[in-house]
């Protein structure tokens, strides 16, 4: 089995510690990705989308990688698909800002970076003014021999 990486917030002598799995940093910069304006949806990686065949379904931390590095920073990837029509350098930074802030506020962590990559842009579904029962756009039409 996979050692789970933990990241150590409290340490006190008397009391004991407190440690974070990382995968809850995940779900909460997915939620907080969500969160923004303009996010169609967190895209996952090809292993991420691998154990979804193999029915393993992640919703709240798709496309969220968080690493730890010696000194113990913080850095988040974020992988996501955008609205079409939406100021892309405007959306990533508002991506930023919200997981930073979120993961801030609920974890008292600070962020070193979080690097978004928009993976591609979602049209909005139109309505089609295609009536599936009159397909060639005829008026009504009497029933023939009248």
């Amino acid at each position: 089995m996979a050692i789970e990486e933990t990241i150590l917030l409290t340490q006190d002598d008397a009391a004991g510690s407190t440690r974070v799995n990382l995968r809850v940093i995940d779900i909460i910069a997915g939620l907080a990705t969500k969160e923004v304006e303009g996010v169609a949806r967190l895209r996952g990686t090809f292993g991420e989308r691998a154990k979804e065949v193999l029915g393993y379904k992640d919703q709240h931390s798709k496309g969220i990688l968080t690493k730890q590095d010696a000194e113990g920073n913080l850095s988040i990837d974020v992988y996501v698909d955008v609205n079409y029509g939406v100021v892309v350098p405007k959306v990533a930074h508002a991506i930023q800002e919200q997981v930073k802030s979120q993961i801030h506020a609920m974890m008292n962590l600070n962020v070193k970076s979080v690097d978004v990559h928009v993976i591609g842009i979602l049209s909005e579904k139109t309505e089609l003014d295609i009536d599936p029962n009159n397909l060639f756009g005829e008026d009504d039409v009497d029933e023939v021999g009248k």
